[in-house]
């Protein structure tokens, strides 16, 4: 049994927590909004701040929002760092688990490391669906040593766990996630616009996709949802545009054009001028059909 802290229990850090709790660890939780009770309920502990959670935990793992955000549980007023520096014992590791920009990751990892520390970070992919059902894809940048020692913890969360390399390839491979899976949302929904607006049944139209080249997760799900105008998270269009604001700005500064990532991208804005920061990113549907002036129809079954 390792003791760790758990810090932001959102969509999907409450159900993570929820998987280490059933792993048989002994779990520190802290979040801005209150801990859940149903995680103090299962044997989570309710603590006060980032900083008593880190000076009693072995293992602090942060899964927040954006790049602020880390930063304020890690360096602010009653932060991890001061819970780091009033402990004694053992090097502890920081995990975070948060979308970020890989090179505020590898600063913070360096500020943690003069203090005595390890650091990892290990986004994730496969949405609140993964996260409940503990199949996250998890990408590590980190020590082989640091990898060696949280992969058992990783693992209780997601289905593959991979180390890419050291600390901040995995906030990369995240970068490289984002772009894909944007690409592949946007691509389902000018194909199921199309089809509807055509006057041919979206829905059988996907269901023949998916026996092809064409079936992917981006169809299968978010095409669903499309269809169906489910359009409650998920995954909210404000993160995974925060995510393609990462992705354009780390390749503006490596050189890189990324044309399709910067055309989604304004989709998701567009999203976000209509209200829409808190819809699932599969309603960016929404914006390509306001384009077309027509809206998918689902057809009666």
């Amino acid at each position: 049994m390792t003791t760790i802290g758990f810090i932001g229990l959102g969509i999907m850090g409450k159900p993570m927590a929820g998987h280490l709790l059933k792993g048989g660890h002994r779990l520190l939780l802290h979040t801005r909004s209150g801990v859940p009770a149903d995680l103090v309920a299962a044997g989570g502990t309710a603590l006060t701040s980032p900083q008593a959670v880190a000076q009693q935990a072995e293992i602090v793992i942060t899964m927040l929002p954006d790049t602020p955000d880390v930063e304020k549980v890690l360096f602010g007023d009653n932060g991890v760092t001061n819970g780091l520096q009033a402990s004694t014992g053992n090097r502890k590791v920081i995990v975070d688990m948060s979308s970020i920009s890989p090179l505020a990751t590898r600063e913070f990892a360096a500020r943690l490391n003069a203090l005595g520390h390890d650091y990892a970070d290990a986004p994730v992919s496969g949405g609140d669906i993964g996260a409940q059902n503990a199949t996250l894809t998890i990408m590590v940048g980190a020590s082989q040593a640091v990898f060696e020692r949280i992969q058992p913890i990783l693992a209780l969360m997601g289905k593959s766990v991979t180390h890419i390399g050291d600390v901040g390839a995995g906030q990369v491979c995240k970068v490289a996630n984002q772009i894909v899976v944007s690409s592949a949302i946007e691509a389902v929904a000018e194909a199921l616009l199309f089809a509807s607006k055509a006057g041919v049944d979206p829905a059988k139209v996907r269901q023949a996709l998916l026996g092809g080249f064409a079936a992917s997760k981006a169809l299968e799900v978010h095409g669903q949802r499309m269809i169906e105008r489910h359009f409650e998270p998920g995954f909210r269009i404000e993160l995974h545009h925060k995510d393609l604001n990462i992705a354009l700005q780390s390749a503006a500064e490596l050189g890189v054009s990324l044309p399709t990532t910067a055309t989604v991208r304004e989709l998701f804005s567009a999203c976000l001028a209509h209200g829409g920061a808190t819809w699932d990113n599969s309603a960016i549907v929404k914006m390509l059909e306001k384009l077309a002036n027509h809206e998918i129809y689902k057809y009666p079954e």
